[in-house]
């Protein structure tokens, strides 16, 4: 198993449980909460991969990540109530997570021969859009239109993964560096209430 492989599983989980606890948080029952568990986990990945062309998509390849999704929307179902105490580091993994989504999209648009625009967007795509599914099927307004500083640090994690690459660094190391800001970025966000600015309504 390679690091970057345990990240994205690590990453995948930390979605699943975000959407399973807006199932939670929403009143729906049991299938609803794995199914919102599920497309916020491995949504993003998925909507990428059929914009590319690469069917079927990865997790149909790799069902460890339908596995795995599946399971921990199961454990927040049951056990939500005792997990209080996780809410803030879930989103130190939410923010890990998103990291590791945006240069595992951004590398795969790549591999694809994808310009510039096409490559940072298939990034911010796999790193944030289960969660537009998730906050859609769970009737709110989704969490990336929001002032959150959060499909922003994608954007400039997109914008750094594809200079590094074009300037010809080693791939794993463009994939850390370019993760790492993100997850800075995200992180310090969340500490100094970082946010966007929002249009001002007389």
């Amino acid at each position: 198993m390679t690091v970057l492989y345990f990240l994205d599983l690590l990453g995948t989980a930390a979605f699943a449980a975000s959407g399973a606890l807006a199932g939670v948080q929403r009143r729906m029952d049991l299938l609803g909460v794995v199914v919102l568990g599920l497309v916020t986990a491995v949504g993003g990945g998925t909507v990428r991969d059929v914009l590319l062309g690469s069917i079927p998509p990865f997790c149909f390849k790799d069902e460890n990540y339908l596995y795995l999704s599946i399971i921990i929307a199961l454990l927040v179902f049951y056990f939500h109530h005792s997990l209080d105490f996780l809410r803030r580091p879930l989103l130190y993994f939410d923010a890990l997570g998103l990291g590791t989504f945006l240069v595992i999209g951004t590398g795969k648009a790549l591999a694809y021969d994808a310009g510039f625009l096409v490559a940072v967007m298939m990034g911010v795509t796999t790193a944030t859009a289960g969660g537009v599914i998730r906050d859609v099927l769970s009737d709110q307004v989704p969490f990336i239109l929001q002032k959150e500083i959060y499909a922003t640090a994608c954007i400039i994690g997109g914008i750094l993964y594809y200079i590094l690459y074009r300037a010809g660094l080693s791939e794993p190391l463009t994939a850390v560096i370019a993760a790492l800001v993100v997850v800075v970025i995200r992180v310090i966000a969340i500490h100094r209430h970082w946010s966007l600015p929002v249009a001002q309504i007389d």
